[in-house]
C-alpha cells in the first residue's frame, strides 16, 4: 500500500473542480479558515489528506524505515551503520530519549487531531451525499485507530486525546494529559476500527486497491487483541511498579485466559468473511516432487496441485499481481528501484545492489529440510550433513519448484531445504537469474558467491560493501530483476496484514485460551481449544510451504504447539517486521538478542571452502555487538515531548 493519502485524493476528487494543491498545515491558519473547510467538499478532502499524511511508509522495512521493527529483530543487520539504517542504533543500545532516530510521536498526534476535528465537523459539509459521508467517515476512524496502534506498538501504552479536538498541534503537546493503560488502549483502537469496519466496504476497485476495507480494520483488531492477550501485555509481573498517578497498573498483573478467546474471535470473523485465501499457484510439469509425508491431496488438504515454491514466493516477488492476490488484506505497492527497496538492499553488488543485508545463521538453521524435519534431526531421505561435511559441494544441480536453478557447487548444507528457505534466503553459490539484463556482461543467471575473492564482494573503494555471514535475503526479489538493468525490475508489494497470519493469529489464540468455550456477545461466534480446528488452519499454512502438517497429538499438547507455532510465524513471516513484536510480545526477546551473531567465515578464499562453511562468532565488529535489556521492550519517548507534557512518564528503563 502506498501511503493512502495519494490515493484517497484520487479517489474522493474524481469529478470534482480541483483546486491547486493545498499545504493544509499553512491553509487551515485560523478560525474562519477551517470553517470555511467544512463548507466545501474538495476542502474537506484535502484535510483528510493532511490527515493522512503521517501515515508510516511500511514498505521500507529496513531503509530509511518509519519504523525500528525491520532492522529491529534478530533476524539480519546491515552492513552499515548510519542514519539509513537507524535501528542498528537501538540494538547497539545508542539510543536514548535525547536522540531518538524514530521519532513517530509527535506526528501521529498530529493525525490523531485532524482525525478528531474531521469527526466532530463533517457533518456541517452539505456537499456529501450520505454514502461519501459514511465512507469518509469510515477511512477517518481507520486512520485514527491506526495512528493510535502505532503509537501503542511503538511505545506502549500513550495518552488518549479527548474527542474533542486540540484548535492545534501545540496544544497538544502542551497538554497534561496521563497514559492510558495498556488495555485501555487497546479498546479504544478496537472501538475506531469497528466503527471503521461497519463504514468501510468488504473489497475495492482497481483503482482504490490500497485503501483499507472492512477486511483491514477487522486484521487490526485480530493483532492488538493477540498482543493484548500474550504474556507480556497480560498479566506481567516485572512491571508491579509501574502505574498511573490513581494507581493503576499501565500492564495488567493479572493474567487474563479470556484475552485469548476474544483474539480468538477476532480472527475467526476475519476467516468468516470469506473474502481471503492463501495464494497457491497451480503446479507446473517441471515442479518437484512431493515429499512422501506431504498429502497429495489437493490444496488445502494436501499440497498435491500446487506449487509450494511459487505460491509462497509470489507473494513478494512481484508474479502475482496485487489484484490476483487473495491473501493481502492490507499492502503497499513499493518502488523496486529505490534504495529503500527491500530487493535492492539485498542485491549482490556486481549485480547493481547495494549488498548489505546480512543474514544470521540462526535464522538459515531454523528452516526444516523438504519433509519437514529440523535439521537437527533429519531423516535419511533428506539427511543434514555432518559438521565436517556441511559445505561440500552437491556436485549435480537440478532445478527445484518449476524456476528455481539449485547449482552444483551449492553447499550440502542449503541442499534439500523446504521451498520458503529458497524463496527467502540468498546463500553462497546461489545462482541469482537477473533474466531482464540485455546488456553485454556477464551477468545473468549469475553465481554469487560470498568468499573474500569471491563474485559478492564489492570493488576496493567500497570496502564495507560486503555480506558478512555469507548469507543474505531474496524474500522481495523477482528472477528477472537485475538492478544493472532497472527499467525491467519487476513491480513489487509489500504485504502489511496477509490472510497467513490469521490464521496463525487464530491458531494461537485457540491454543492458549481457557478449555470452556466463549461466545461473544457482539457477533455470536463461539470459539473453542479444537484440536481439529488448530490442525486444519495450522496445516494450510504448512502444506502451502510444502512440508507436512501437525499431528493431532501436537495439536493437543499446548506447549509442543506454542513452540511449534512460534518457529513456524518466524519462518512464514521472516523479514516481514513480524519477528520483532513477537520477540517482546512472548517475553522472548532478552534470550534471542543476547544470543551471539554467528555466520558463515567470510574472511575465506574460494580455495577454502570447508574454512568458509565453518560457523563463527561475528563480535569484532561494532555492527554485530548487539545488546538488549529490559528497557528495549518499549521504545523511548523522546524527550522534547516529555518536558511538555507535566503528567506523561517515561518508559521504564529509559
Amino acid at each position: 500500500m502506498k501511503n493512502i493519502y495519494p490515493i484517497i485524493l484520487l479517489a474522493l476528487l474524481c469529478g470534482t473542480a480541483c483546486e491547486s494543491y493545498l499545504d493544509v498545515d499553512k491553509y487551515i491558519y485560523d478560525k474562519t479558515t477551517i470553517d470555511s473547510v467544512f463548507l466545501r467538499k474538495d476542502r474537506l478532502v484535502q484535510y483528510i489528506h493532511g490527515a493522512s499524511a503521517y501515515l508510516p511508509q511500511e514498505d521500507q522495512l529496513f531503509t530509511l524505515s518509519p519504523f525500528p521493527f525491520g532492522l529491529g529483530s534478530d533476524e539480519c543487520f546491515t552492513s552499515w551503520e548510519d542514519d539509513r539504517h537507524a535501528a542498528m542504533f537501538f540494538l547497539l543500545d545508542d539510543e536514548s530519549p535525547l536522540t531518538p532516530h524514530f521519532n513517530n510521536w509527535s506526528n501521529f498526534y498530529k493525525g490523531i487531531r485532524k482525525a478528531n476535528l474531521i469527526l466532530q465537523r463533517i457533518g456541517e459539509c452539505d456537499e456529501l451525499e450520505d454514502i461519501e459521508r459514511r465512507e469518509y467517515i469510515g477511512l477517518v476512524h481507520f486512520l485514527r485507530g491506526y495512528y493510535y496502534y502505532s503509537l501503542l506498538r511503538q511505545y506502549g501504552p500513550v495518552p488518549i486525546l479527548p474527542d474533542i479536538p486540540f484548535d492545534s498541534d501545540e496544544e497538544v503537546a502542551s497538554a497534561s494529559i496521563e497514559r492510558s493503560s495498556y488495555d485501555d488502549c487497546v479498546e479504544y483502537i478496537c472501538a475506531d476500527m469497528e466503527i471503521a469496519a461497519s463504514f468501510l466496504p468488504s473489497d475495492r476497485d482497481m483503482a482504490f486497491e490500497y485503501m483499507p476495507t472492512l477486511g483491514a480494520a477487522m486484521a487490526v483488531i485480530s493483532r492488538v487483541r493477540l498482543h493484548a492477550a500474550s504474556p507480556w501485555f497480560n498479566g506481567n509481573t516485572r512491571y508491579s511498579d509501574w502505574t498511573r498517578s490513581d494507581g493503576a497498573h499501565f500492564i495488567s498483573q493479572r493474567e487474563d485466559r479470556q484475552k485469548w478467546a476474544i483474539a480468538a474471535v477476532a480472527a475467526k470473523r476475519v476467516i468468516d468473511l470469506g473474502v481471503y485465501s492463501l495464494n497457491t499457484v497451480a503446479k507446473k510439469t517441471t515442479t518437484l516432487e512431493l515429499p512422501p509425508n506431504v498429502p497429495a491431496a489437493n490444496f488445502p488438504d494436501g499440497a498435491g496441485n500446487i506449487d509450494p515454491y511459487l505460491s509462497y514466493a509470489g507473494l513478494f516477488s512481484g508474479d502475482v499481481p496485487s489484484r490476483s492476490n487473495d491473501e493481502y488484506i492490507y499492502y503497499y505497492d513499493t518502488n523496486p528501484r529505490g534504495q529503500d527497496s527491500p530487493g535492492d538492499l539485498s542485491f549482490p553488488y556486481n549485480l547493481g545492489g547495494m549488498n548489505g543485508m546480512n543474514v544470521v545463521q540462526d535464522m538459515v538453521d531454523v528452516y526444516r529440510m523438504r519433509d519437514g524435519q529440523p535439521i537437527t534431526a533429519s531423516s535419511p531421505l533428506y539427511p543434514y550433513p555432518s559438521p565436517a561435511n556441511e559445505g561440500d559441494p552437491i556436485g549435480a544441480g537440478y532445478t527445484f519448484s518449476s524456476i528455481y536453478q539449485v547449482s552444483p557447487n551449492t553447499a550440502r548444507m542449503h541442499d534439500n531445504r523446504e521451498p520458503r528457505f529458497y524463496a527467502t534466503i540468498g546463500y553462497n553459490h546461489c545462482i541469482w537469474p537477473g533474466t531482464s539484463y540485455i546488456g553485454t556482461e556477464n551477468i545473468v543467471n549469475y553465481e554469487v558467491t560470498y568468499y573474500i575473492n569471491g563474485t559478492g564482494m564489492p570493488p576496493a573503494n567500497y570496502q564495507d560493501d560486503y555480506n558478512r555471514t555469507g548469507v543474505t535475503c531474496r524474500k522481495y526479489i523477482n528472477q528477472e530483476d537485475n538492478h544493472r538493468q532497472e527499467n525491467y525490475l519487476r513491480q513489487k508489494w509489500v504485504p502489511v496484514f496477509r490472510y497467513a497470519e490469521i490464521l496463525l493469529n487464530y491458531v494461537e489464540a485457540m491454543n492458549e485460551m481457557g478449555d470452556e468455550p466463549y461466545t461473544d456477545e457482539a457477533t455470536g461466534i463461539t470459539v473453542r481449544k479444537d484440536p481439529v480446528e488448530i490442525m486444519k488452519y495450522f496445516n494450510m499454512i504448512r502444506y502451502r510451504g510444502g512440508i507436512p502438517g501437525i499431528s493431532a497429538a501436537e495439536a493437543n499438547n499446548p506447549a509442543v504447539l506454542r513452540e511449534l507455532i512460534k518457529l513456524e510465524r518466524r519462518v512464514e513471516f521472516a523479514f516481514e517486521g513480524h519477528r520483532y513484536h513477537d520477540l517482546r510480545r512472548w517475553g522472548d526477546a532478552n534470550d534471542a538478542y543476547n544470543k551471539k551473531i554467528t555466520g558463515m567465515d567470510v574472511s575465506a578464499r574460494s580455495t577454502e571452502r570447508a574454512k568458509f562453511y565453518t560457523r563463527v562468532i561475528l563480535d569484532e565488529e561494532r555492527i554485530t555487538k548487539r545488546v538488549f535489556t529490559n528497557k528495549m521492550y518499549f521504545y523511548p519517548i523522546p524527550m522534547d515531548v516529555i518536558n511538555k507534557n507535566a503528567k506523561l512518564v517515561q518508559n521504564p528503563g529509559w
